[in-house]
């Protein structure tokens, strides 16, 4: 159950978490288990006329992605099958696994950066839009990293980040260092989208899993609409300040 509460942590599919627990229960010889996973809970009972009765219920909240706490998991789980570890080792494995530290702060503020930045150049925009694209993911990521992610619920957070980045797009885009705001903006904000969650929603609904995947969607969907009321309500106060002059 230690193996799924990580993977379904983490941001792994239904289906993968559902098969790993399995394969790890027949491994070490419970036939009689069985699982029901959903986005954020874990299910799961074993025994028989010959088994103790064990049944566990797990609350996982929904919260980020670390895929490479997933990809641990998994290697485990094909050593495990093929007889690799013992009960002692998974066990001691897990716990690492669980503790495996993320990416540095400084690491994700630069790939925020240079996520922006590409991500403008993609979708449009020239060289001076994706330096002012690099230069706002950078400023974004300092909020969610200090501000956003310890301070602030998921709702006003996503509302706060897409009115920053709006702002400070505006800005450059008013004193002439960047030539199209849209590309500016679209780009700068892509740090923000779930994407992992949304494409896992469409997997889990794709397989069958319509609970799983309409939470995932609608945490997605959450998402979604906070940062365009953050990047609506900035457009709004400059439309009023200017009376539409300049946007």
């Amino acid at each position: 159950m230690q193996a799924g509460h990580i993977l379904l942590e983490n941001g792994a599919e239904i289906f993968r978490v559902e098969e790993t627990m399995d394969r790890i229960c027949r491994h070490f010889g419970i036939e009689s288990g069985n699982s029901f996973v959903l986005s954020n809970g874990i299910f799961t009972t074993s025994g028989n006329e010959r088994e103790e009765i064990f049944a566990k219920v797990q609350h996982i909240p929904v919260s980020g992605t670390h895929l490479d706490r997933v990809a641990a998991v998994n290697q485990l789980s094909r050593e495990i099958e093929a007889g690799q570890v013992s009960i002692s080792e998974v066990r001691q494995r897990l716990d690492e696994i669980r503790v495996m530290p993320g990416k540095s702060k400084v690491m994700q503020i630069l790939a925020s950066g240079v996520g922006s930045a590409c991500f403008c150049y993609l979708f449009g925009g020239n060289v001076r839009d994706s330096v002012c694209a690099f230069g706002t993911g950078i400023l974004l990521y300092f909020y969610v990293l200090f501000i956003s992610a310890p301070r602030l619920s998921k709702i006003v957070g996503n509302i706060g980040g897409g009115a920053l980045v709006t702002f400070i797009c505006t800005m450059l885009y008013l004193l002439g260092i960047g030539e199209h705001l849209n590309f500016m903006i679209i780009g700068s904000i892509m740090p923000l989208i779930p994407g992992v969650p949304f494409t896992n929603a469409i997997r889990d609904i794709a397989d069958g899993d319509y609970i799983s995947g309409s939470v995932r969607m609608m945490d997605a969907l959450l998402v979604f609409f906070s940062i365009a009321m953050g990047v609506g309500l900035v457009f709004g106060v400059f439309h009023r300040l200017t009376g539409g002059a300049l946007l």
